[in-house]
C-alpha cells in the first residue's frame, strides 16, 4: 500500500519548485492533491494535468493564504471537493531581499504575510476539521536561514524563525489532538528561484556545504514524505535541516 493512500493534502505554491516536487511525490504515494497558485493558471492546470495522470483526484485553487478570510475559503472548498483533509504542506514563500538600511516597510510586510502569517491563516482554517477527525499533520517550509539569519535577509529570515517557533508550539498544542506539526529547513535547493544567481553566489553556497551540492527538491519532497506519513507517526514539534551538512545545530 502507498504510504499515503486516500490522503487529502493541501499543498500551497505547489505550480513550481519545492512546492511542485512535494506534490508529486505525494501523487506517487496515493494522495489526492488540493494545490494553491497565486497567478499562472496554465501552468496550475498544467500540474492537475501532471498529477491526475498518477491516478489521484487533483484540483487548484487561486488562493492568496496570506489573506485570513482567503485560506478559510480555500479549507472550505477542499473539503466541498475531497470530502476531507489530512494533510496541509505550508509551502509558499517570497523573498524582497536587500540590507536592513534600505528596507522599506512593504518588502518587510510583503515577506511576514507570505511566508509567516499565511501559516498561521491556514493551520488556523485546517485545525477544524482535523480537530474533529482528531488526525491531522502539518509541515511547515522553513529555511537554514531561519536558524543562522543572512546579512540582506532580514525580513526573511524573521519570517522562518517565526514558522519554527510557531510550528513547536502548534505541536505542544495539539499533539493530545493526535494532530502533528514540523518544519522543514532547507538549505541550497537548485529550483528556478536558485537558477536566478549569478555564478559567484553559488560558488559561495556550494563552499560552505560539506555534500558540495545543491539539493534537489525531491530530496526535500522524501522528507515532506517521511512526515506526512505515518513513518513518522511519533515525530511531533521537530525542524529537519536538508542542506547537506550546510548546517549542524
Amino acid at each position: 500500500m502507498k504510504l499515503l493512500q486516500n490522503k487529502v493534502a493541501i499543498i500551497t505554491g505547489a505550480t513550481r519548485g519545492i512546492g511542485k516536487g512535494i506534490a508529486l511525490k505525494f501523487a506517487q504515494e496515493g494522495a489526492n492533491i488540493a494545490f494553491t497558485y497565486m497567478s499562472s493558471e496554465s501552468k496550475a492546470k498544467e500540474l492537475e494535468i501532471e498529477l491526475s495522470a498518477l491516478g489521484i483526484k487533483a484540483m487548484g485553487f487561486k488562493s492568496n493564504a496570506a489573506d485570513f478570510t482567503e485560506a478559510e475559503n480555500l479549507v472550505a472548498n477542499v473539503l466541498k471537493e475531497f470530502g476531507d483533509l489530512h494533510i496541509v504542506i505550508n509551502n509558499a514563500g517570497v523573498t524582497k531581499d536587500g540590507l536592513l538600511m534600505r528596507m522599506n516597510e512593504q518588502q518587510w510586510d510583503e515577506v511576514l504575510d507570505t511566508n509567516l502569517k499565511s501559516v498561521f491563516n491556514l493551520t488556523k482554517a485546517a485545525m477544524k476539521p482535523m480537530l474533529k477527525n482528531r488526525f491531522g499533520v502539518f509541515v511547515n517550509m522553513s529555511s537554514v536561514v531561519g536558524g543562522s539569519g543572512n546579512a540582506g535577509q532580514s525580513n526573511y529570515a524573521a519570517s522562518k524563525a517565526g514558522i519554527e517557533g510557531f510550528t513547536k508550539s502548534v505541536a505542544q498544542e495539539l499533539g493530545s489532538r493526535n494532530i502533528r506539526s514540523n518544519a522543514i529547513a532547507p538549505g541550497f535547493i537548485e529550483t528556478e528561484m536558485t537558477g536566478e544567481l549569478n555564478e559567484e553566489v553559488k560558488k559561495g553556497w556550494l563552499s560552505v556545504i560539506p555534500l558540495k551540492r545543491g539539493g534537489t527538491a525531491e530530496e526535500v519532497a522524501n522528507v515532506a514524505l517521511f512526515l506526512s506519513s505515518d513513518l513518522s507517526s511519533y515525530v511531533n514539534g521537530q525542524v529537519i535541516r536538508v542542506c547537506g551538512g550546510m548546517q549542524t545545530a
